[in-house]
């Protein structure tokens, strides 16, 4: 149920939090099994984007385990990641990807150049206007900037009751605050600002708002999976995450055990205009 907003100052910018922006590689090995990868239709359409070399070099912001990377590996391409966690980034060279540990915006690129700059569900980490006039600097002239992620939410029957544990355990808590719904013209709109960054660059041909949807179930064991990996519950001592859960897990084995959700990422896309900054 939609509460009143409570009067407060005007919140950190997410790229500002970096607290809980480097707060993901407490359990790097959970994200990389839990959270979900990307569809290939998008990964295929930055890859054969490209009008240039057969394999891309491909500069992944906020790669953290790699999900994203090892899809662009597998499609042909030379990755290289750029992670400010160094959890995350001892465990994606695990799984066999270079990264540099550093934020996007104070990382040095040496001179190098990338055929496409990609960041799949990372780049509200990063300030958007500094992380755009960045990536068309990095870009080859024609090379893609491409900023994606997800949007899914559950049915009501858990949201709600995730949304009341979750305000009883942590009130003080900005993600305690407003509906336990979002919809997705919210995250559309969220996307459309991104465009609107990249435009105010100057560097970037007119960015293409992409949507891809489908369906995903999930069992009670996979939720409670995937929920610790989300950026509200990443810092929560592990008594305030058992109750969340508890509740969360109560609520899916009302439904019988699982559930079917639908499933959103939101993509943008823009090319990098052939004139340098």
């Amino acid at each position: 149920m939609p509460t009143l907003p409570r009067e407060q100052p005007e919140p950190t910018p997410l790229h500002q939090a970096r607290q809980m922006a480097e707060s993901f590689g407490a359990d790097a090995q959970r994200y990389d099994q839990a959270r979900p990868g990307y569809p290939d239709d998008l990964v295929a359409r930055i890859v054969t984007g490209h009008p240039g070399a057969s394999a891309p070099d491909v500069l992944d912001v906020g790669c953290g385990t790699g999900i994203a990377a090892r899809q662009f590996q597998a499609a042909g391409c030379t990755v290289l990641g750029v992670e400010p966690d160094a959890r995350m980034a001892d465990f994606a060279r695990d799984r066999g990807l270079p990264v540099e540990v550093a934020t996007f915006e104070d990382w040095e690129p040496g001179g190098r150049t990338f055929d496409a700059v990609t960041a799949a569900q990372s780049w509200h980490w990063v300030d958007p206007l500094a992380g755009a006039v960045k990536a068309a600097q990095v870009l080859r002239p024609d090379g893609r900037l491409a900023i994606f992620g997800h949007v899914y939410e559950p049915p009501a029957e858990v949201a709600e009751p995730f949304e009341a544990a979750y305000r009883r355990v942590v009130p003080d808590s900005p993600f305690g605050d407003g509906s336990a719904r979002r919809p997705l013209e919210m995250y559309q709109a969220a996307y459309g600002k991104v465009a609107d960054k990249i435009r105010e660059t100057g560097g970037f041909g007119d960015p293409e708002l992409l949507r891809f949807d489908r369906e995903r179930s999930y069992t009670r064991d996979q939720w409670l999976d995937l929920l610790p990996t989300t950026g509200g519950l990443t810092r929560l001592d592990p008594g305030q995450l058992a109750e969340i859960l508890g509740e969360v897990g109560r609520a899916i084995d009302d439904l019988g055990g699982g559930f079917t959700m639908a499933y959103t990422t939101l993509a943008v896309i823009a090319v990098r205009a052939t004139t340098p900054l």
